[in-house]
């Protein structure tokens, strides 16, 4: 059974280790690793914004990381909790990490009094989408039809 726990502030190293590692899986090189662990520093103690580190067992080092988002939405009038990363290292993965880090992040956004919980992954992350299907999510949570995520880069 996988253990899941908040990064505390003096874990930022680790959590930034890990986001470089996904950084790394998805084939991009930046942000570069000084600048994760900047960001990490910056949002680690904010009530904005948790993450959520995980391992095999007790005692070993985290193998995962969750980043949630919390922010006030004027359509249910409570906190909306947005699941911005999720990461497994390769040596952990299909053995329960990411499931155990998903359903904490459930549980954590109901504790906060989130009516919603939202992410995004491709449409070819076939076993990121099973396994968040598999706990509740849905491309029709807002409605009959498929929600659709967009976005636009802005330049500098």
């Amino acid at each position: 059974m996988s253990v899941v726990w908040l990064a505390a502030p003096d874990q930022a190293e680790t959590v930034a280790e890990l986001l470089v590692a996904f950084r790394d899986h998805l084939g991009h090189s930046s942000p570069s690793d000084a600048s994760f662990l900047d960001s990490v520093k910056r949002l680690i103690g904010r009530p904005d914004t948790e993450f959520w580190l995980a391992a095999l067992v007790r005692d070993a080092p985290a193998t995962g990381v969750c980043q949630l988002r919390f922010r006030h939405s004027v359509w249910t009038a409570t906190e909306d909790c947005w699941l911005e990363d999720l990461f497994v290292c390769s040596e952990a993965r299909r053995r329960g990490v990411a499931r155990a880090l998903v359903q904490r992040a459930l549980e954590r956004a109901r504790e906060r009094g989130c009516r919603r919980i939202e992410l995004d992954t491709t449409e070819d992350n076939l076993g990121a989408i099973a396994l968040y299907e598999s706990v509740g999510f849905s491309t029709t949570s807002k409605g009959g039809t498929r929600s659709l995520y967009l976005g636009a880069r802005l330049d500098r």
